[in-house]
């Protein structure tokens, strides 16, 4: 049940100590990190980037990663994620800058406070919308930042500056510019008129194929030579802009062993007795503790996410199940008592908030609210509308707007002391209940489907390695590391261990996770391990969550074209058919006209009569660009062209007839077609700034 804090129209003040509270939850703490590795391509120094000559400097970069995790909260994400979002940010907003600046682009007072309080568009609306009548109060937002701009607090005004202007500023010229290029778009009318005829185009062909399937792949050899021939003629899809690095890598696993499995079994049945005999089963959990957390109230059967369920609800109360294994913790589950429950009810209430349990802020002090709730049970039991009070006391967003009422939910949606009263009353029943919010006036309105519920109160303790095991791992994985001096040493060592040495895949200086090792500060120790090091460095054991890992630096892949091994599996495809292409017309493709290449290659010629120059799918022969091509060559009508080694075979054509059919098109709507495809990739103007950039990325120099 969410507390919002309603901004009411009783004064200027108000606002503006509202607006002051809000800014102060985000205030920048001085947690600034000095990072690990300093020096680097910069020497000793903060600088963190640079782009295109300017400066990032880290001191800066980290107000920026400390206002945005307090702004978003968890939806911030990863710190990875974090890093990389501020560093993009960062970068996109210096590029575009340079270009506004080139352009005479900017963003006045006056314009920037249009746009700041524009009732459609202002980022203030949140904070600023009446929610009885939602309503966009502008002239309040107006006054709060008339007296927030005054303001002698540096670290306020820097916030507001952070929070609301910066990010209208360079929005705002983000339309401005993405409306110069969109402006640009023109489709002339030649091009218009092209794009029609092609559009109508239809060809008929005649064509022998020879599919590459034919030629068994095993009698094609591939050479090292081959692949990067390949690769270096098409080097645009495969060039890499950055660095990465690859390990492979064995692990020593720190799980519970059989032996740590039994001493748990063994802990939980010396207090087993003890939890069977207990009067306030509550109260021995919490001595003991329980891996399992104590829910003081009733849930039935279709509720429950137990494990043996069916024999625990089978239990009379008093009586304990188990010890059973749960995931990785043995269990013992205790009937404390069996009620008949509906599975969901129909309440309305009206809310007093005296504490937010989310952010621990205490709203106003206990004895006011119990005052109040008191107040509007008194005068509800005299006669007073309840629709009436709940519009004016209830606290409560999600429900005020409704009458206070929430239609027929669940069991145990609500927090505890609301949900039994809800359930255990009978319908009609009207009361004060205090939560973790504050003070609830409840009356229960419906009931639906009664059935058993159970209160279950569990033992539970997990299955953990003990010191032995960890010991032990750890002891095996330096003894590993100790004695692989080398990668040949390294792949002998796990083979008399039965180890399999694990790829890693490609790891770029900056990243927070490895494949198959894990994600956060571990992992990211080892990245920066293997980014220190050089090909075939060793590491020491690293410390994971579950296991030591060692690992050796298998390949460092520098920008440009990957490594061999690296693009065989992407390329020998392609390699293997140019092979077989070859192969097909040195061997096959003889005479002059088509019918005798058939007749050579051992098949028959064939014919399509409606290839489309709008579509490049043939049918009988699928996605093949280049026979499209040659369909509406003019020069190949009544010819044979040259062989042409497609996607899925070789191909002979001759064009039979290529015709225009009246096209049905508008020439309006074709134009419109064209001009919005050259506004859409206005979208994509971002990326080619940052292509042609200078760009340096020292980050992972200190993080």
């Amino acid at each position: 049940m969410s507390i919002i804090q309603t901004i009411r129209d009783k004064g200027g003040w108000i606002i503006i100590t509202l607006i002051a509270l809000a800014l102060i939850a985000f205030i920048l703490q001085s947690d600034r990190a000095s990072g690990g590795r300093g020096g680097g391509i910069f020497g000793n120094t903060s600088t963190l980037g640079k782009v295109n000559g300017v400066t990032i400097d880290k001191t800066d970069f980290d107000k920026e990663l400390t206002f945005t995790e307090k702004m978003y909260g968890q939806q911030a994400g990863s710190r990875e994620q974090l890093i990389g979002g501020v560093w993009s940010q960062e970068v996109d907003k210096i590029i575009n800058q340079q270009e506004y600046d080139k352009l005479g682009l900017s963003v006045g007072d006056k314009e920037l406070s249009d746009v700041l309080f524009d009732p459609n568009f202002s980022p203030l609306k949140r904070e600023f919308t009446d929610p009885k009548t939602g309503e966009f109060k502008v002239a309040d937002a107006k006054n709060a930042f008339a007296q927030i701009k005054k303001s002698k607090n540096a670290e306020q005004v820097d916030m507001i500056n952070k929070a609301y202007l910066e990010p209208t500023v360079q929005q705002t010229l983000r339309q401005k510019y993405a409306a110069l290029l969109q402006g640009a778009a023109y489709a002339p009318k030649w091009l218009v008129e092209r794009t029609q005829a092609d559009n109508g185009a239809v060809a008929s062909i005649s064509y022998v194929n020879v599919p590459y399937s034919s030629v068994v792949d095993s009698t094609i050899k591939l050479t090292e030579e081959d692949i990067l021939a390949y690769a270096k003629k098409h080097h645009k899809e495969f060039d890499r802009d950055e660095e990465s690095r690859t390990v492979s890598y064995v692990g020593f696993a720190t799980t519970p062993s059989a032996a740590d499995s039994a001493a748990a079994l063994d802990q939980i049945n010396k207090l087993k007795a003890d939890f069977a005999a207990a009067q306030d089963a509550k109260a021995y959990l919490a001595k003991v503790g329980s891996d399992i957390q104590f829910y003081d109230s009733y849930l039935s059967k279709t509720k429950m996410q137990q494990a043996n369920k069916d024999s625990i609800t089978a239990l009379s109360v008093g009586q304990t199940y188990g010890p059973y294994l749960d995931a990785s913790n043995y269990t013992i589950a205790k009937m404390i008592g069996v009620k008949q429950w509906p599975d969901s009810v129909k309440v309305r209430h009206i809310l007093v908030a005296t504490a937010d349990p989310r952010s621990g802020q205490q709203l106003k002090p206990d004895s006011v609210g119990k005052k109040l709730i008191d107040s509007i049970e008194l005068a509800i039991k005299g006669g007073a509308n309840f629709d009436t009070l709940c519009a004016r006391y209830s606290e409560d967003p999600g429900s005020k707007d409704k009458g206070g009422v929430y239609d027929y939910f669940p069991q145990g949606q609500m927090v505890g002391a609301f949900n039994d009263f809800a359930f255990d009353k009978p319908v009609g029943t009207k009361g004060v209940v205090k939560t973790e919010y504050g003070y609830h006036y409840i009356e229960v309105l419906g009931q639906k489907n009664p059935q058993p519920a159970f209160k279950i109160a569990y033992l539970s303790k997990a299955i953990i390695a003990s010191n032995e095991t960890v010991s032990a791992a750890q002891t095996a994985a330096s003894q590993f590391a100790a004695t692989s001096k080398n990668k040949k040493a390294f792949d002998e060592n796990a083979l008399k261990l039965n180890k399999q040495p694990l790829p890693s895949g490609d790891i770029k200086d900056m990243d927070f996770s490895v494949t198959g090792i894990g994600a956060g500060n571990d992992a990211r120790k080892l990245v920066r391990w293997v980014y220190d090091g050089s090909a075939g460095d060793i590491s020491e054991p690293f410390e994971l969550t579950d296991k030591y890992v060692v690992a050796v630096i298998t390949s460092v892949n520098k920008p440009g074209l990957p490594s061999v091994a690296t693009l065989r599996p992407l390329v020998e495809t392609q390699v293997r058919n140019e092979k077989k292409a070859k192969q097909i017309i040195d061997t096959k493709f003889k005479g002059a006209t088509l019918e005798a290449i058939a007749t050579s290659a051992g098949t028959a010629v064939q014919k399509v009569d409606s290839v489309l120059f709008s579509n490049p799918f043939i049918p009988g022969i699928g996605m093949e660009l280049k026979v499209v091509g040659a369909a509406f060559n003019p020069s190949l009508k009544g010819k044979v062209s040259e062989a042409i080694a497609g996607n899925s075979g070789v191909y002979a054509v001759r064009v039979e007839n290529i015709t225009d059919k009246a096209t049905t098109s508008d020439a309006n709507a074709v134009k419109q077609s064209i001009l919005q495809g050259q506004k859409m990739a206005a979208y994509r103007s971002g990326d080619a700034l940052k292509k042609a950039a200078t760009i340096k990325d020292n980050r992972a120099k200190f993080y």
